[in-house]
């Protein structure tokens, strides 16, 4: 069954109070892969694999429908320091509309 893209959107903001979130399926809205750019708090003092071990944590129930994740986990300072040399991609990254169709996958079965 797919995971709705609305869905990882929640659960991380739920668990996370991001700063910055884009969640981007991109598995032609059949909702198994999904790039994740999130800037936290909740990261600060901790290693990017901590970072993304936490995702993947709030994630867990999802992971097993979930084909395939990319994560960008950013601290704060980390993203102010990207926005002050490129500060159109405060622009570029916007939260994304969840595609949540119905429509059916060329390569699952629905």
């Amino acid at each position: 069954m797919p995971v709705l893209q609305s869905h990882v959107e929640n659960k991380l903001k739920e668990n996370l109070n991001p700063i910055f979130l884009k969640v981007e399926d991109f598995s032609d809205g059949c909702g198994f892969k999904y790039n994740v750019f999130v800037v936290s708090k909740e990261f600060e003092g901790k290693s990017l694999l901590q970072r993304q071990r936490l995702v993947n944590e709030i994630l867990k129930e999802e992971m097993s429908e979930i084909h395939a994740l990319t994560q960008k986990c950013l601290i704060p300072e980390q993203w102010e320091k990207m926005v002050a040399e490129n500060p159109d991609i405060s622009k570029e990254n916007q939260v994304q509309k969840p595609n949540d169709s119905t429509k059916k996958c060329e390569f699952h079965q629905h």
